[in-house]
């Protein structure tokens, strides 16, 4: 197709912004995705690779479990990846057991699949546990994983053989943006210029290329986060994602939908790790490698360059120690660690329609995984 001329030009070839190209395709429209990088390097490829729904609340747990159907319905067709292995959520003390039984109780309303297992029941599926950390869990049998980086190349390749409509551009960065009287006109840094009856812009803070004044305004808030991998362990079986404690005291899903969360006290042991923003994960990859973290540390958008590029080795041992309390694991298990950085809202995610053709959805943070796929279809619907 003429990848000059489109129906509808993704800026952003990000999940978030796949899944606005995957769902304008399945409506017929000629769709250009464009990526200022040789492949996707951001948040969409440095984070877990968990579609936990059980952590949203509201309507991005809807999004989530729309996600599930999605993911399940592409990998069916190709594979990219994902895992049925479901995911839990380890309760470390008798206030973290309380709450999860306040999760199931809400969870029984929607009539989302789980079960609560008990010490027995969590040690003989995961017996690499330190028995010690372990009080009871929460399961949810239908939730996925995935290896970030392969699934979206993946998905990629996936819509350029089903949908001939479809184009992408990899190391292609736009600078311009601006709509004429039948069009939006997008101009890139080697002066190509393409045109498009509809613009999603879907770039993380990279935005700020486009519409600085915006950008600063928009109250975008950035999230560094910390993780590390092991080398492949393959004395260790750990199928699904680990979810424990601090998560537990974490997530929205909790905090929304359990009345004790904020009543509960927090342990002497958890206050520093608290403070850095850390709650435990595990995911074990194809390869026996363990995915560890995470850490979360805050600027805003604007101010990006004050959370710095290094790893935080302080942090990093945090991290360490508390996972080594629930599972045997030590520094020099570590063969890489490094930093995401996502960019988050106070409102979920920042919509913006600028015109009537030019969209900015982004700031989706830390659920796009989860969410985006069934987030996108209901932007899309509402953009066209």
């Amino acid at each position: 197709m003429d990848i000059k001329k489109a129906d509808l030009i993704v800026v952003g070839g990000g999940i978030l912004g796949t899944f606005h190209a995957l769902h304008a395709l399945k409506k017929g429209l000629k769709v250009l995705q464009i990526e200022k990088d040789n492949f996707p390097v951001g948040s969409t490829v440095r984070n877990f690779g968990q579609v936990v729904p059980s952590g949203m609340a509201d309507r991005w747990f809807n999004f989530g479990v729309k996600g599930l159907e999605i993911y399940q319905d592409i990998q069916s067709k190709t594979d990219i990846g994902i895992r049925n292995n479901g995911s839990i959520y380890i309760a470390s003390d008798n206030d973290e057991v309380q709450i999860i039984h306040e999760l199931s109780k809400h969870y029984k309303t929607k009539g989302y699949d789980h079960e609560i297992w008990t010490k027995e029941m969590i040690l003989k599926k995961y017996p690499d546990l330190r028995p010690e950390y372990i009080k009871e869990a929460i399961f949810f049998p239908q939730e996925l994983s995935a290896e970030p980086e392969f699934m979206i190349k993946k998905i990629h390749e996936y819509l350029a053989v089903q949908y001939p409509n479809y184009s992408l551009l990899y190391d292609t960065a736009i600078i311009g943006c601006e709509e004429n009287e039948n069009a939006v006109v997008l101009h890139s840094s080697r002066n190509e210029k393409f045109i498009a009856d509809q613009v999603v812009i879907c770039n993380g803070y990279e935005f700020k290329i486009l519409f600085k004044e915006l950008f600063d305004d928009s109250g975008l808030q950035i999230s560094k986060l910390q993780m590390m991998k092991t080398k492949p362990l393959s004395n260790i079986k750990l199928p699904g994602n680990i979810l424990t404690g601090l998560t537990i005291r974490r997530y929205e899903s909790f905090e929304e939908n359990c009345p004790s969360f904020n009543s509960i006290e927090l342990p002497e042991h958890y206050h520093e790790l608290k403070a850095n923003g850390i709650h435990i994960l595990f995911k074990q990859g194809i390869d026996g490698s363990i995915i560890v973290g995470d850490s979360h540390e805050y600027s805003k958008g604007n101010r990006i360059d004050e959370l710095g590029f290094s790893i935080n080795s302080h942090i990093n041992r945090l991290m360490i120690q508390e996972a080594n309390r629930i599972l045997p694991l030590s520094e020099d298990l570590i063969t890489s660690s490094w930093a995401g950085f996502y960019s988050q809202h106070a409102n979920q995610i920042l919509e913006i329609d600028l015109t009537e053709k030019i969209h900015i959805r982004t700031g989706i943070g830390g659920k796009g995984m989860t969410a985006s796929a069934g987030y996108a279809l209901e932007s899309i619907n509402k953009i066209l």
